[in-house]
């Protein structure tokens, strides 16, 4: 279980979106995306508590790229699933696209995901037994989307599966699983895009198409990507490159603007 939130700063529950709210928070011009401040997490084991986040303060802009890099038990998975609203930070202040996560519950929590975040994971995480178009239709229909599967079927051709929408997973290659998970993260057109190594489980080829995909369906969308990696070249690939080592941020480096500029038109 995620460890109790100890700050005291808590959204009015009025800002949370309901079940049957249909408008969208990613209209809201909010800036930045992403605000993180003296942001901890520790969690417990027999051998006691492990500090696992130390003072992280991260902010990042509407439609920035961003990769965050280090070594195994750096941090770098616990970081993004903060941002996500799968963890819950012990401390410090959790802002994403405006809403503040202090004290928040998890039905709130994923009402929030299913409206402004999108989650790509290694291990795609589809349900085995929904077809593509179930699958991706998912985070729509608990909004109460009446149109999702149509929204749905658009997200999938916009991936290149239009004619495996009526698929189950196990049907589908390693690579077309990662593109149902995309579709999925990309199909309520989410102000934040995360993704934990999207590339891990796929060969080099299938690992780039989907690295291609990603950063054009960013661009195409005006997305933030944060995405998690151990992977240099695609790190690379990003406009701002955050280094963690031992539960802490020990690099920040950005490119100039106009590397971003061109970064952004080309993925």
């Amino acid at each position: 279980m995620p460890s109790e939130n100890t700050a005291t700063t808590e959204m009015p529950p009025a800002q949370v979106p309901g079940p049957d709210q249909t408008t969208s928070p990613r209209h809201s011009p909010v800036s930045p995306v992403v605000t993180l401040a003296d942001v901890g997490l520790t969690l417990a084991s027999r051998a006691g508590d492990v500090e696992i986040l130390k003072g992280i303060d991260l902010d990042i802009p509407a439609g920035q790229s961003l990769a965050i890099v280090g070594p195994s038990g750096s941090g770098k998975t616990s970081l993004l699933m903060i941002m996500g609203g799968l963890e819950q930070a012990t401390r410090g202040r959790v802002q994403i696209s405006g809403y503040e996560f202090s004290g928040l519950d998890e039905d709130s929590l994923a009402r929030i995901r299913s409206r402004s975040i999108g989650i790509v994971f290694q291990s795609f995480h589809l349900v085995p037994t929904m077809t593509a178009l179930e699958n991706v239709a998912l985070p729509l229909e608990f909004r109460g989307d009446g149109d999702a599967r149509n929204k749905a079927r658009t997200a999938l051709t916009e991936v290149g599966l239009a004619a495996r929408v009526e698929h189950y997973p196990a049907q589908l290659s390693g690579g077309e699983q990662q593109r149902v998970a995309l579709a999925r993260a990309i199909v309520a057109e989410p102000r934040l895009l995360l993704a934990d190594e999207p590339t891990g489980n796929l060969d080099g080829v299938t690992g780039r198409q989907i690295v291609e995909l990603m950063f054009a369906l960013g661009r195409r969308h005006g997305t933030t990507l944060v995405l998690v990696t151990h992977d240099e070249h695609l790190a690379e690939r990003c406009e701002r490159v955050v280094r963690m080592a031992d539960g802490r941020i020990v690099g920040d480096s950005a490119k100039s603007e106009s590397d971003a500029l061109r970064t952004r038109a080309t993925g």
